[in-house]
């Protein structure tokens, strides 16, 4: 049976960019996780063990959040891999990086990544 579990607007502040200004003032960052796992059994017994710990996923963005990159794709690659590599009963998985007022030569409210699998 396929359920889905999603965390959405995991606000952070973090220092990623090409530019090397973005490294030191840094930007507001959103993450949302979307996963399918089959959690039918944590659901009859009411046991956290059978299902995804939601804190556990947001200290995954945290923590790789936190790791300064030039590109948020690699930033949502590894909090990708993190969460495969932590929780082996994911069916599929969507992460997906926004920041917030990026700096171009104009106004633009977001630019965003998805990685899935």
């Amino acid at each position: 049976m396929k359920n889905h579990i999603t965390i959405e607007g995991v606000r952070l502040y973090a220092y990623h960019g090409c530019l090397e200004e973005e490294g030191k003032i840094g930007a507001e960052y959103i993450v949302d996780v979307y996963m399918q796992t089959d959690f039918m059994e944590a659901a009859e017994t009411d046991d956290l063990s059978l299902t995804i710990d939601y804190c556990a996923v947001f200290n995954i963005c945290r923590e790789e959040m936190a790791i300064r990159s030039k590109l948020i794709e690699h930033v949502a690659k590894r909090i990708y891999d993190k969460l495969i590599a932590t929780f082996p009963q994911l069916l599929h998985t969507k992460v997906v990086v926004t920041k917030l007022l990026p700096p171009m030569h104009g106004p633009v409210d977001k630019t965003t990544v998805a990685i899935e699998g």
